[in-house]
C-alpha cells in the first residue's frame, strides 16, 4: 500500500483527492493538511468517520505519519514550499497546484536528486486535457497559426492556466515562433489580443459557473480546426491524480505532464 498524505484537504480539489484515495485500492489515506484543521477525513467528505483528523503543520505531519506520497493541491504562493518539505522528508510530492515558475521547478529538481526522492507536477490530471495538448501539438505541424482559449471558475488565482501554458510549450516544440495576425494590428484596450507566447496569443476567462475548459482553435487557409476539452466537475481529474500517485514512486527525478505516465 503506498501511504499518502493530502496538502490542501478542505478545499475543493482536497476534497475530491480525499475521497478518491479512500476509494482506490493500493492507496492508503494516512495524513490531511490545511490551513484550517480539525475535520476528520472521512466525514469531510461524507463517509463514515476515519479518525484521521486534518492537520495544519504539514512539516509536523510529514514528520510524524511517515507517509510515501503528498498530493497537493493548495495554493501558488505556497506550493514550492510544500514541495520542498515534503522532498526534504523523502516524501514524494503529487503536485496538481499550478504556478510554479521554471527556476522553481528547476530547484525541485535539483531537490529530487539530492534527496534521492522523486516528484511529478502536472498542470492538468484530466486525461482527456491531456489528449488535447498532445493532439493541438500534432495538429500544430500542419496548422501553425493558433489561438488558446482557456475558461476557468472565478476563484482561480493565476492566468493563463497551467494548462494553456504547456499546450503553447507543446505546440512550440513542433512550430516555429511567428508573429499571427495583421502586421500592423494595435490594441484599442491593452490586452485585448491576449497573451503572447512565440507569436501564439493566449486568452483567460474567468467566470462562475465553469470548471476547467480549453479550446484550442487552428486557422488555415479556408478552414479552421478546433480542438476542446471540457471538465464538467472536479471527479474528472481524479483517475490521474490516482495514477499518479501510484507510479511516482517508481520514477526518476521530477516528471511534469500526465502524458509521461500514458502508455
Amino acid at each position: 500500500m503506498t501511504k499518502v498524505i493530502v496538502s490542501g484537504a478542505c478545499g475543493r480539489m482536497g476534497q475530491a483527492v480525499l475521497k478518491a484515495v479512500q476509494e482506490a485500492d493500493g492507496l492508503q489515506l494516512v495524513g490531511a493538511v490545511d490551513v484550517r484543521g480539525g475535520a476528520d477525513t472521512g466525514t469531510l467528505v461524507g463517509f463514515p468517520a476515519t479518525g484521521i483528523c486534518v492537520e495544519t503543520d504539514l512539516v509536523a505531519a510529514l514528520a510524524h505519519l511517515k507517509p510515501d506520497v503528498m498530493i497537493d493541491f493548495t495554493r501558488p504562493d505556497a506550493v514550492f514550499s510544500n514541495v520542498m518539505a515534503a522532498l526534504k522528508h523523502k516524501v514524494s510530492p503529487v503536485v496538481g497546484t499550478t504556478g510554479l515558475s521554471d527556476e522553481q521547478k528547476r530547484v525541485i529538481a535539483n531537490a529530487c536528486v539530492e534527496n534521492e526522492t522523486p516528484a511529478f507536477i502536472a498542470p492538468n490530471f484530466a486525461i482527456g486535457a491531456v489528449l488535447l495538448m498532445v493532439l493541438a501539438r500534432q495538429a500544430a505541424k500542419y496548422m501553425p497559426d493558433v489561438e488558446i482559449i482557456e475558461l476557468h471558475h472565478d476563484k482561480k488565482l493565476d492566468a493563463p492556466s497551467g494548462t494553456a501554458v504547456q499546450t503553447a510549450e507543446m505546440i512550440a516544440e513542433v512550430r516555429k515562433a511567428h508573429k499571427q495576425g495583421n502586421p500592423h494590428e494595435f490594441e484599442k484596450i491593452a490586452g485585448a489580443r491576449g497573451a503572447d507566447y512565440e507569436g501564439m496569443h493566449i486568452h483567460s476567462v474567468r467566470l462562475p459557473g465553469y470548471v476547467a475548459h480549453q479550446e484550442v482553435i487552428f486557422g488555415g487557409l479556408g478552414q479552421t480546426l478546433t480542438i476542446r476539452h471540457d471538465s464538467m466537475n472536479r471527479e474528472s481529474f481524479m483517475p490521474g491524480v490516482v495514477l499518479a500517485a501510484r507510479k511516482v514512486c517508481s520514477l526518476t527525478g521530477l516528471t511534469i505532464g500526465l502524458e509521461k505516465l500514458l502508455d
